[in-house]
């Protein structure tokens, strides 16, 4: 598959939630640390970030908190605790683009994504056998995940 990349994101303190991401046309930059993934943010150009309200090394979504005070208008999703409805309003007051919970499907996470970025009408290429199709070797398919 042939795939242009549209957008670098950067995630903190997901873990097992990047695989999600796979296919998308994006390229992924994975961070634990919140001190690191801000140290980061100084030499990467990022075009999202994705993460964790709680890390271990930034609590009560200090990370969030001083990535939206200084790159406001940079689409941000939060990933909060099930049922924490007080790390939920904390990170909607915040002004992120979007909210989750650790519960939310990958497809929901997928699509979240893709709706942050405005990767709807992106066309990936994929190269096919000449069994599937004679007239051409490649396909173009709609991102839809």
């Amino acid at each position: 598959m042939i795939v242009l990349v549209q957008a670098t994101v950067l995630t903190v303190g997901l873990n097992g939630k990047n695989e999600a991401l796979q296919e998308l046309p994006i390229r992924l930059i994975t961070m634990r640390s919140g001190i690191k993934a801000a140290r980061s943010l100084k030499n990467e150009k990022v075009n999202s970030v994705i993460s964790r309200w709680d890390l271990d090394d930034m609590k009560d979504g200090r990370f969030l908190k001083n990535l939206r005070a200084v790159k406001p208008e940079m689409p941000t999703i939060a990933f909060v605790e099930a049922g924490d409805w007080k790390q939920e309003i904390a990170a909607r007051s915040l002004g992120v683009s979007a909210v989750l919970t650790d519960e939310a499907s990958d497809e929901l996470f997928r699509e979240t994504l893709i709706n942050a970025l405005g990767l709807r009408d992106i066309v990936t290429i994929k190269a096919i056998s000449s069994a599937e199709s004679q007239a051409s070797s490649y396909k173009k398919e709609r991102i839809t995940k």
